[in-house]
C-alpha cells in the first residue's frame, strides 16, 4: 500500500488560501481536500467537507470536544486521513486549515497520528502582509476565535502562521509593491516562496513546462517536513531569527548584547519598543532575574512576555544531558566565556523603522557600568518590575 503524504495549508489570508490549495488540487491528480470549517463553531458543530478536483466526496458535522473547535478537529481529522491511507488510492491528502488554525498544532497532531506531513505551507497576499501584522484586534472581534477562551490576536495568530512554515504560497497580488515583498523576504527569509494564482508572476513557473507533481508547489507540498525540527526553530532559544537587511524601505534590526537589562527601565520602554517596529522577537535577559530565560513576542502593538526555562549557563553539567541536542548547539555557537549563552538577541522588523533610536532606548534599559559591576548578588535586588507580567 503506498504511503498518504499529507501537506497541511494555512493561512489567514483566505483567497491566497484557497487558491494555493486549487492549485495543488489541479497539479497532483487523485489528491483530497480536508476542511474543518469552524465558523459554526458558536452553534456546537463543526462542519467537515472532503473533496477532490470532481467535487464532494463527503460532507458532515462533527460536535465540539469540550466546547472547543480544535479540540474537535484533532479527534476528526486523523481517522478521516487514517481512512484515505487504509483505502492506498490518495497520492496527497491536503489539509486545508480554517482561518485562524495555526499549522504548528496540527502538523504535531498529524504526525502523532503515525501519518507522515510531507509539507506545511502558509498562504500569503503580500498586500495584506503589514495591515494583518499591524491588527491587534482579539480574534473573536472578527469571528475567528477557534474557541471561547480563545485569546489571541490577529496579529500574533498571524504571525506564527508565517514564521513556522517553511513553505509560503505568494498570491501574484496587482496590489502588493516592492515594500510589501520585501517585509515578507525580511520576516522570514528562509522559506522557500512559491507563487500562485494567474499573474505573472505564477504564469511565468507554470510555462517552463511544469506540471502536476513537478510543479513548484506540488514539489514543496512532497518535499518532506520535520516536525521535531520546526517546533525546535520556534522555541526562542535556539530559533532561527531573521538577520540584518535594509532595503525598500523595510528595515531588520538585529541587536545583541552581553550585559542585562535594569528590570524598571526596560518595563518603562515596553510601550515604545512595541510599537517600534511590526515584528519584534528573540530573548533577552534580566539582571533580577539573571537564570531566566525569557522570550519576547510582539506583533500587533501587542507584546508577549514569557518565561522559558533556564538558560544553561546556569543548569549544573549533569542536567546537560537532558536538553535536546539543537539547543545545546545553539548555545556552543554563541556561548561568552563569563556569561554562557545569557544574552539580548531581539530582532526588528519594519517599514520606517528608525534603528538608530531604537538602539538607543535599548541600550540605555542595560545596567550601567556601576550596576553591573555590582554583580549578580546586587542584581537580584532590583524592583521585580514583571512580576506582573509574568505572572509571578
Amino acid at each position: 500500500m503506498p504511503e498518504l503524504s499529507v501537506v497541511i495549508v494555512g493561512g489567514l489570508h483566505v483567497d491566497a488560501r484557497k487558491a494555493a490549495v486549487e492549485q495543488l488540487l489541479a497539479d497532483v491528480p487523485g489528491s483530497v481536500v480536508l476542511h474543518h470549517d469552524l465558523a459554526t463553531a458558536a452553534a456546537g458543530t463543526v462542519v467537515r467537507t472532503v473533496r477532490d478536483a470532481d467535487g464532494i466526496r463527503d460532507a458532515g458535522e462533527t460536535p465540539l470536544v469540550n466546547d472547543c473547535a480544535c479540540c474537535a478537529l484533532r479527534e476528526d481529522l486523523v481517522p478521516d486521513l487514517e481512512r484515505l491511507a487504509d483505502a492506498g488510492d490518495t497520492p496527497l491528502a491536503v489539509v486545508e486549515l480554517w482561518d485562524s488554525v495555526e499549522p504548528k498544532a496540527m502538523a504535531e497532531v498529524v504526525t502523532s497520528g503515525g501519518l507522515t506531513v510531507t509539507g506545511v505551507i502558509t498562504a500569503v497576499d503580500p498586500a495584506l502582509l503589514l495591515p494583518y501584522l499591524g491588527n491587534g484586534d482579539d480574534l473573536a472581534e472578527g469571528g475567528l476565535a477557534a474557541a471561547a477562551t480563545d485569546q489571541r490576536t490577529v496579529a500574533d495568530t498571524f504571525a506564527r502562521q508565517l514564521e513556522y512554515a517553511p513553505v509560503l504560497a505568494v498570491l501574484d497580488s496587482p496590489e502588493a509593491d516592492d515594500e510589501d515583498r520585501e517585509l515578507l523576504a525580511q520576516l522570514h527569509p528562509t522559506a522557500r516562496q512559491v507563487p500562485i494564482g494567474h499573474g505573472d508572476l505564477a504564469g511565468a513557473q507554470r510555462t517552463k513546462g511544469m506540471s502536476g507533481a513537478h510543479s513548484p508547489l506540488a514539489h514543496a507540498a512532497l518535499a518532506g517536513f520535520d516536525v521535531e525540527a520546526a517546533a525546535a526553530a520556534q522555541h526562542p532559544a535556539c530559533a532561527l531569527l531573521p538577520t540584518e537587511a535594509d532595503a525598500h524601505g523595510v528595515s531588520t534590526l538585529v541587536w545583541h548584547r552581553r550585559r542585562p537589562f535594569h528590570p524598571e527601565r526596560l518595563y518603562e520602554a515596553l510601550e515604545d519598543l512595541t510599537c517600534a517596529a511590526a515584528r519584534s522577537r528573540g530573548r533577552f535577559w534580566l539582571a533580577d532575574r539573571p537564570d531566566t530565560l525569557l522570550h519576547w513576542d510582539a506583533a500587533g502593538g501587542a507584546l508577549c512576555v514569557e518565561s522559558a526555562g533556564p538558560w544553561l549557563a546556569s543548569l549544573p553539567d549533569a542536567a546537560w544531558d537532558m536538553v535536546p541536542p539543537v539547543r545545546r548547539a545553539a548555545a556552543a555557537l554563541d556561548w561568552h566565556p563569563q556569561h554562557g549563552d545569557c544574552c539580548q538577541h531581539l530582532v526588528f522588523t519594519s517599514p520606517g523603522l528608525d534603528r538608530e533610536g531604537l538602539a538607543q532606548l535599548l541600550e540605555s534599559c542595560l545596567l550601567t557600568d556601576a550596576e553591573y559591576a555590582a554583580g549578580r548578588d546586587a542584581w537580584k535586588q532590583l524592583p521585580p518590575a514583571f512580576d506582573t507580567l509574568l505572572e509571578v
